[in-house]
């Protein structure tokens, strides 16, 4: 129990990457239409589009199976760094990392279970390339692998 009270504020700071993640996508389905496109920069715009598969639409032409699966899959990883945060004594780069791709995860499981697929809306290009449209949770998993690996290479070895 004590353990599971350390990981508290990495459980709540988790939770507002989600909530933040959840209310930036409440704005853009608000505001925009499903696949219109509001050019903010030369290289930058807001686009709201739906993936109903994983990273990089990978399995989003299934024939709806993926949910579920991807579903589980996220259940998973939330069970496992939960338990990581709660054994986790250090209050290093490795808590960090764990806490941006929980909230991540919490903010895209949300989509998959209640819209089916998940809400993206970042679009960056440059000279007629487009990076597949992300969103703030996509970010924050992205941002939280980062600085697992960082730790892995740098962090205290205990």
């Amino acid at each position: 129990m004590e353990a599971l009270r350390r990981s508290l504020p990495w459980l709540g700071l988790s939770l507002l990457i989600a909530l933040l993640d959840q209310g930036s996508k409440f704005w853009v389905e608000s505001v925009f239409e499903r696949g219109e496109r509001l050019p903010v920069t030369g290289f930058f715009n807001l686009v709201l589009v739906h993936n109903p598969g994983a990273a990089f639409s990978f399995l989003s032409d299934a024939a709806g199976w993926q949910r579920y699966l991807l579903i589980a899959i996220s259940l998973l990883a939330i069970a496992l760094i939960i338990g990581l945060l709660a054994r986790q004594s250090a209050q290093g780069l490795f808590r960090i990392a764990l806490t941006l791709i929980l909230g991540g995860a919490l903010g895209n499981l949300w989509d998959r279970v209640m819209v089916g697929e998940v809400v993206d809306f970042l679009d960056f290009h440059l000279g007629g390339w487009h990076w597949p449209a992300f969103n703030v949770a996509d970010s924050a998993i992205t941002i939280g692998a980062v600085v697992l690996v960082l730790d892995g290479f740098f962090g205290k070895k205990q």
